[in-house]
């Protein structure tokens, strides 16, 4: 979760093994930028830092999630967190069609997690879908990181065992499918484009990038182009005014114009509608980077051991959705959805046993609905199709209005 940015000089020093394997990161980020002409788009550097096999942030072994990772997600607050989410994707899935007897569904994932962190998530959904009788034939995770993979596997087999074998990986999206998706803090990690709207030259609509100086990689602007400067256009931002555009995160949600044949993507992430994300208060924008429960705005220090993130622009995930065919199912806080899925319920059932463990789920909960949390900054966006029903985590508190 995003915490305010602290200078680096305030963080733990890397182990000499995590530096090692960011200097060879960054030597094959500062070859890719001389490959580049000098100047590579920030794109493109945080797609490396992140991504790039045995070395970026999410390819790497370091551990990320938790206490001791280096940024603590829902799932790992407390398990109250997934048995709601359940409650949504149980109301989802009563909703579908059940294949006939031999008839072969457009995929057998009735439930896909995509970017499953440590696998706390989808082991929770599993133990409270059974609880509720509804059960999935098949849990895929959509997984690219080994590491994360086999972290998933350990933590479903140690929390949900007899479970296990309903789990299976994928390596790319189904082309049909007929489900519930649920993606928690993904679209905040897609490489984002970092933009600037500045007086003067090119119309003042500028991409930032990456390049090579004395002290090591810095900031280096040229003019935008493309789709980019299309979506800078559009914008109704005054000059000058820094941030960021995800394209990545568009195209994801538009993807699944032509794969979702009936169900719903669950969309759970921190970010705001575009008036308040691009508002005069945030001209220096959102990203920024994650470490060892610390949060720090310098993008160079030590590539690929820090998480990079941005805030989610939820207007331009529904109007994705939208022009791809989807229905636009619903748009709330965090803490609106939990509690419309019966968090409180589930916290009361808690307390009524007592002991330690009601009072950190007592703690964890207010942490989730608080605004000052996560309640309001973190927001759910459903977007479906072929359901009908008004959805449970949306039915008091939508705010489809405001996008």
């Amino acid at each position: 979760m995003p915490t305010s940015a602290l200078p680096e000089s305030t963080l733990p020093t890397p182990s000499a093994d995590a530096q090692a394997a960011s200097r060879e990161l960054s030597r094959r980020i500062a070859e890719r930028i001389e490959a580049a002409g000098g100047w590579l788009p920030f794109f493109d550097f945080m797609d490396m830092a992140l991504h790039l096999p045995g070395l970026g942030y999410y390819a790497g072994g370091s551990l990320k999630f938790g206490e001791a990772g280096d940024f603590v997600t829902a799932p790992e607050l407390t398990p109250l967190f997934g048995q709601a989410l359940a409650r949504q994707v149980t109301e989802i899935l009563a909703v579908l069609p059940t294949p006939t007897s031999g008839a072969v569904p457009p995929d057998p994932a009735i439930v896909l997690e995509v970017g499953a962190g440590s696998g706390k998530l989808a082991a929770d959904l599993l133990l409270a879908l059974e609880a509720q009788g509804a059960l999935p034939a098949r849990y895929a995770i959509l997984e690219l990181s080994g590491e994360l993979r086999a972290r998933q596997q350990q933590t479903i087999e140690t929390t949900a065992p007899h479970l296990v074998d309903r789990v299976v990986w994928l390596d790319e999206l189904p082309e049909k499918f007929v489900g519930c998706v649920i993606a928690n803090e993904l679209l905040d990690a897609f490489p984002t484009h970092a933009v600037a709207w500045r007086h003067g030259e090119s119309g003042g609509l500028m991409e930032r990038g990456v390049a090579q100086t004395a002290e090591g990689f810095g900031w280096a602007e040229r003019p935008a182009s493309g789709a980019l400067a299309e979506a800078m256009a559009a914008f109704p931002v005054e000059a000058p005014f820094e941030g960021e555009i995800s394209l990545a995160a568009r195209a994801w949600v538009a993807e699944w114009g032509g794969r979702l044949q009936q169900g719903a993507l669950l969309l759970i992430d921190y970010g705001l509608p575009r008036h308040e994300l691009y508002h005069p208060q945030r001209h220096r924008g959102t990203l920024r980077c994650h470490y060892r429960q610390r949060a720090h705005d310098n993008f160079f220090w030590w590539p690929g051991l820090s998480d990079i993130t941005s805030h989610v622009d939820f207007t331009a995930v529904a109007e994705a959705g939208f022009e791809a065919g989807l229905d636009v199912l619903g748009y709330t806080n965090q803490a609106n959805f939990l509690i419309n899925c019966g968090i409180g319920e589930l916290l009361a059932q808690r307390q009524q046993v007592g002991g330690e463990q009601a009072l950190r789920a007592s703690g964890a909960v207010k942490v989730l609905l608080a605004p000052g949390e996560m309640g309001e900054l973190f927001k759910v966006i459903a977007l479906g199709r072929g359901i009908a029903t008004p959805l449970l985590g949306f039915r008091r508190g939508d705010q489809c209005h405001a996008l």
